[in-house]
């Protein structure tokens, strides 16, 4: 179903890093579910353009992207945003032997895309949800098992963002949840994306199946289907919950 023919009381959402991987499959999932989705990528993925364009390591990208946002749902005869996913992230390696400079530069950008962006995002969403008497909204943050157990000798940047993302979700929903604003985080371990063929090679998926009780890396669908859940159905008590999706290979 294409967004333009979905039911204009339905609720419109915002994916980011949506071109590709879980944040295409959350989209698709959505849509499915009648939902008007607006799509965001920094540039062509594998199924084409985004609706969306915008470079999440630049500070100033995230406030244009809300706006732009804003934009397409009023040029689609809507009125506000209902849902935002945060789900684009970057996960390049960044070794300790790398020079001062280096491991800096990479420490930065990770934490910029993977958790600056989604801050700001998260902040003007509260606000638009607080505003002219809208009703709430609910906000899905895509983090990860290396909130909890860390990950490689060359990912404390990724850890480090992940674990702030959780944080900031259960912050939200702690403040917010009068206002009718719900936060919901997804922690998954490894998913059958291109993001996880960026940090192994397709031929590691053994290695990596054997630190999974469950045998198998988890697919993009089975995420989305959790994302969707949070985003369209998840009791309101449940504001604040984080859902593991790892295989057992991580349990708290």
């Amino acid at each position: 179903m294409d967004d333009q023919e979905t039911n204009p009381a339905a609720p419109t959402a915002l994916v980011t890093g949506s071109t590709r991987g879980i944040g295409k499959a959350i989209a698709d999932m959505l849509r499915q579910r009648g939902v008007h989705v607006l799509t965001h990528g920094s540039g062509d993925g594998p199924t084409g353009r985004a609706q969306l364009s915008a470079d999440l390591d630049d500070p100033a990208a995230p406030a244009q992207l809300w706006a732009d946002a804003l934009a397409a749902v009023r040029a689609a005869g809507r009125t506000r945003i209902d849902i935002l996913i945060n789900n684009a992230g970057l996960f390049d390696a960044a070794p300790i032997d790398l020079s001062d400079i280096a491991w800096l530069d990479a420490w930065d950008r990770t934490l910029r895309i993977n958790l600056s962006s989604a801050a700001q995002l998260s902040r003007l969403a509260v606000r638009h949800w607080q505003e002219g008497g809208n009703a709430g909204g609910r906000l899905v943050n895509i983090a990860s098992r290396a909130a909890y157990r860390g990950d490689s000798p060359d990912h404390w940047h990724y850890a480090a963002a992940k674990s702030g993302l959780v944080a900031m979700g259960k912050t939200i929903a702690r403040h917010y949840a009068g206002d009718g604003i719900l936060a919901y985080t997804v922690c998954p371990g490894f998913v059958d994306t291109a993001m996880v063929g960026d940090g192994a090679n397709a031929s590691d998926a053994a290695d990596l199946a054997r630190d999974i009780p469950l045998g198998r890396v988890a697919r993009p669908e089975e995420i989305a289907r959790i994302a969707a859940f949070c985003a369209l159905d998840a009791p309101e008590s449940m504001t604040g919950a984080v859902i593991d999706a790892n295989g057992a290979s991580f349990v708290r």
